[in-house]
């Protein structure tokens, strides 16, 4: 290693070493392959064939590109083109082997992407969602000029999957109103390019406790009618099969070697050949791959490291590759066949400290978080983040973060909250967040904090509430709702002034606040206000870290103002960073400075002198 080289603390090489998506691959053409890396410091979309071994980035924008799809025959690649990070444009497409980009359907005007099918005929259906339109979904068969509107609504909906031949279209959707809980329409394609209802799946409309269903995928094979579909009816997500045309549902009793069911939840995709099933499955922050045999209900587990699996996909020969990591060990692309199948170019980033699991009681029942402690020979009690994670249907997991790992090298220690609202821990936890949003998540985040000042792990004068999109709202709602018990807060893409988030954010989430909140902030305001980090913006007493991206859809950057003029009314200690962005930034350089001015803000305000993140104490 060279000097210049060591020189560079262990945070910024991790956050500066190269990752790679789980590759995708053309279903006709699987030797062509498809996935996003931040090789040149931004992150882009790369071609990638496997006969040949070459690698050819595919975008090349200023603020980055993330969504892609390959057609069937891998001819050709689609991206999704907005305008720096706001998530509203176009798709265009460009030829695997290179060349100039063009628009993929002329004929539909930019906005918010609701999916995108790719039939292996040529058929096209794109969803688009606006707060004009709603969701729309439109078709163009192979020889079309211009795309038939087949499906409107007001209520946010999307694309599930286009079936093998081409000929039926699976729906999500939230037509009843509850965005947490979609149903499925089939709708089979006519040949004058129209559509008809073939089969309904709703699990919500006239019932007291709704369940979720949503669509996995067809069944990989010409005429099948098969549909697997991911259901909630015992309470936690799992697979079954549901056959469209003749509506028979085939339940799927997954059982490991002893005989045990799953805990947690599982979801499942077809393997080739639709034999058999790849089975993911998630329970208390890890997760692991099965196979399925359909024919005698089989099912073998494949054998991952400790930790979790980001995605996986079944290959034609049999193989299943995966992304892995865990929190002490960066990702990498690997395959069933015990090999390393695609490692980004350059050095591997420093690993980190193992998670520790601790579960706490909470007033609405155990939960669990996930704590690191410094690799330092100082004992605790430790400065100590609290790291939010956004969603609110998300969880954190024993995987590689650069982010943790950079306040761990400053001597902090690190805990994560699977709070109520997180996901891997069956739908009623998930559910527990309603009308009193935000609150019921920081009422688990206390309880934990409570253990983790108890236990001796962290100095109650040195805690730092953080997170970002949900995290960040989190993160001031907390601030302003328990003022004594944090030292400093930082909040990244925050909502912050819930009312006003709500005129301004895109329409799917406008969808989600309505179910979380019971209606719109004109219908239950008092719930929009008991629920907004404005409301008690007087009660902060400690300095505030706001970073905000000006092209933000989902927490706009209106409503954060709104806030940030209120801590200056008040005189409240406060600094803001504001990036040509949206909802984050797809470059590695603007994510190292803006956790170095975290960093920085932190060192300042806690007086802790600390080393410039080589693992050194705080």
């Amino acid at each position: 290693m060279s000097e210049e080289k060591s020189a560079v603390p262990a945070w910024e090489q991790r956050f500066r070493a190269a990752r790679v998506s789980l590759p995708d691959w053309a279903e006709d053409a699987p030797d062509r392959s498809l996935y996003v890396s931040n090789a040149t410091g931004t992150y882009e979309v790369y071609a990638w064939d496997r006969a040949t071994g070459a690698h050819r980035r595919v975008t090349d924008r200023p603020n980055g590109t993330t969504d892609a799809e390959l057609s069937p025959d891998g001819d050709w690649v689609w991206w999704f083109d907005d305008h720096d990070g706001d998530e509203f444009g176009v798709w265009r497409r460009q030829p695997f082997a290179g060349g100039p980009d063009e628009e993929a359907v002329p004929g539909l005007a930019a906005s918010y992407s609701a999916g995108l099918a790719l039939g292996r005929d040529g058929t096209v259906v794109v969803g688009r969602s606006t707060d004009e339109d709603g969701t729309t979904l439109h078709l163009r068969r192979p020889g079309a000029a211009v795309p038939v509107e087949v499906y409107r609504h007001e209520e946010y909906g999307g694309i599930g999957d286009l079936s093998h031949d081409s000929t039926l279209l699976a729906i999500d959707h939230t037509e009843h109103g509850d965005a947490m809980h979609s149903a499925i329409r089939v709708v089979r394609i006519t040949a004058d390019g129209g559509v008809e209802t073939v089969a309904e799946l709703d699990e919500v409309t006239g019932r007291d406790e709704p369940r979720g269903v949503a669509c996995l995928g067809f069944a990989p094979v010409e005429g099948d009618t098969r549909l697997l579909v991911a259901h909630q009816r015992t309470g936690r997500w799992e697979p079954m099969i549901w056959d469209v045309a003749t509506g028979a549902e085939t339940a799927l009793p997954l059982r490991d070697e002893q005989g045990r069911e799953l805990p947690g939840d599982v979801s499942a995709q077809w393997r080739p050949g639709a034999e058999a099933l790849l089975v993911e499955h998630e329970y208390e922050a890890r997760s692991e791959l099965f196979s399925y045999a359909l024919a005698d209900g089989r099912l073998t587990r494949l054998e991952t490291p400790r930790g979790t699996v980001s995605g996986a996909t079944a290959r034609p020969d049999g193989t299943v590759e995966y992304l892995w990591s865990s929190a002490a060990e960066p990702s990498a692309v690997r395959s069933t066949a015990g090999t390393v199948v695609l490692r980004a170019p350059g050095a591997v980033p420093p690993g980190s400290v193992p998670v520790e699991d601790v579960w706490v009681d909470g007033p609405g029942g155990r939960v669990h978080a996930l704590v690191q402690r410094p690799a330092t020979p100082a004992q605790g009690p430790y400065p100590t983040v609290f790291e939010i994670h956004g969603g609110p249907t998300h969880h954190d997991s024993d995987s590689f973060a650069a982010g943790p790992a950079a306040w761990l090298d400053h001597g902090f220690a690190v805990v994560r909250v699977n709070y109520r609202g997180s996901t891997g821990y069956g739908q009623a936890w998930t559910d527990a967040l309603h009308e009193r949003v935000g609150l019921i998540e920081l009422e688990d985040i206390a309880a934990v904090r409570a253990w983790a000042v108890d236990s001796g792990l962290a100095d109650p004068a040195r805690l730092v509430l953080t997170g970002g999109s949900w995290g960040g709202y989190l993160t001031l709602l907390g601030l302003g709702v328990q003022p004594d018990d944090w030292a400093l807060g930082l909040a990244a893409v925050p909502v912050a002034d819930y009312h006003t988030a709500y005129a301004d954010e895109m329409e799917a989430l406008k969808s989600l606040d309505r179910t979380l909140f019971g209606g719109t902030p004109e219908e239950v305001p008092e719930r929009f206000t008991a629920s907004s980090p404005l409301t008690y913006v007087e009660r902060v007493r400690v300095p505030v870290y706001i970073s905000a991206g000006v092209n933000d859809p989902r927490c706009p950057i209106r409503q954060i103002d709104n806030y940030v003029e209120r801590l200056e009314l008040l005189g409240k200690p406060h600094e803001v960073y504001r990036f040509d962005a949206g909802h984050g930034s797809l470059v590695v350089e603007e994510r190292i400075k803006q956790l170095r001015l975290e960093i920085d803000f932190v060192r300042r305000h806690l007086g802790t002198a600390g080393r410039d993140g080589d693992g050194g104490a705080a």
